[in-house]
């Protein structure tokens, strides 16, 4: 038997070889309606810059979106990338959907670049970067912002992002090491941690860090841990090889820096030959993926949430087909959420 798991969708909007942004965003869109209707309790939207592959850029635009075309299911960003911004203009744009879709609003926080380095000089230019050593004052400003809490010192005490809301968005740290972890621990927040792409070897340790460390806050009692997977489920392990196949080719060009038309067919994958270097870079790079049938996936996403000690997992689906892609979270619902 399946373990009791709560599942979030954690969307990238995959952008096909051949297709366009715009079909990716309506997919998006698309497969938030679904999964509302499936019981996954998430939909979060990711930040990335100047990849040709993924559409969703502006994740605070993107979850409006969303939010008008569903009525339960909560929604938020995984995440918003905080180092590019000002606090106070990340939490007018939460607050303004907390007013638009009250009690629905999550803002989860990265502070990675979401694209290479060029891209993040652009995000500033023609000022500086925001200094990554900023985040945690950031993201404490942020909070005070959001809650009409900062300290009756700070400088921008008085001022208010946007009209008051009955709720505030719940706000989560997302991360693929340790300084994230010890951030949410210290500040006393949720912590979701990318197993599909950090050191998922150390994750369990480092979840175990977050816990171990955590102190209750105003936001939160107790230690609340998420683990994010990328997962892609078929009738058949054959099937879901085979769309997974697409995700595994797209990882060696975007190391190469060749993803500029987005994810490539099943049958244009199978015509490339891997490499030694290039099957021993899958390997190492970080990466993670469940690949497999449903009885398969299952039996890894149970020991995934074992092992982290968890029973909430994000999941994340890259494939070429949308309708392999939406099918693959049907199995899901099916084993878990009915």
């Amino acid at each position: 038997m399946p373990k009791d798991l709560t599942l979030t969708v954690v969307e990238q909007s995959p952008v096909r070889k051949g297709g366009s942004g715009a079909d990716a965003l309506r997919e998006t869109i698309e497969l938030a309606v679904a999964c509302e209707a499936m019981g996954f309790e998430r939909f979060w939207v990711a930040e990335h810059h100047n990849i040709a592959g993924i559409a969703s850029t502006s994740p605070e635009i993107l979850i409006g979106q969303i939010g008008a075309a569903t009525s339960t299911i909560r929604i938020g960003s995984g995440g918003v990338m905080l180092p590019h911004y000002s606090a106070f203009k990340v939490a007018e744009n939460f607050r303004m959907l907390e007013t638009l879709f009250p009690g629905r609003i999550d803002l989860g926080l990265g502070r990675a670049p979401g694209g290479d380095q060029r891209t993040m000089l652009a995000m500033s230019y023609p000022s500086n970067p925001i200094d990554v050593r900023a985040y945690p004052e950031q993201v404490e400003d942020l909070i005070g912002y959001l809650g009409d809490s900062l300290a009756p010192d700070h400088p921008f005490a008085t001022l208010r992002a946007g009209p008051p809301t009955d709720n505030a968005p719940e706000v989560w740290l997302l991360g693929s090491g340790i300084d994230s972890a010890q951030l949410a621990a210290s500040r006393g927040l949720p912590f979701s941690f990318a197993h599909f792409f950090g050191s998922s070897a150390q994750g369990p340790s480092i979840v175990e860090h977050y816990r171990s460390h955590f102190k209750a806050s105003a936001e939160l009692a107790e230690p609340l841990a998420h683990v994010a997977v990328q997962v892609l489920c078929s009738d058949t392990r054959e099937e879901a090889e085979w769309h997974a196949s697409s995700m595994k080719l797209g990882r060696i060009q975007m190391a190469r820096n060749q993803g500029g038309t987005g994810i490539v067919s099943p049958e244009e994958a199978a015509q490339h030959v891997f490499t030694a270097e290039e099957e021993r870079f899958l390997q190492h790079s970080g990466m993670r993926a469940t690949v497999g049938c449903p009885d398969e996936v299952a039996a890894e996403l149970d020991e995934i949430a074992e092992v982290y000690g968890t029973d909430l997992l994000g999941i994340v689906s890259i494939c070429y087909d949308f309708k392999a892609r939406l099918h693959s979270y049907e199995l899901l619902a099916e084993r878990y959420l009915k």
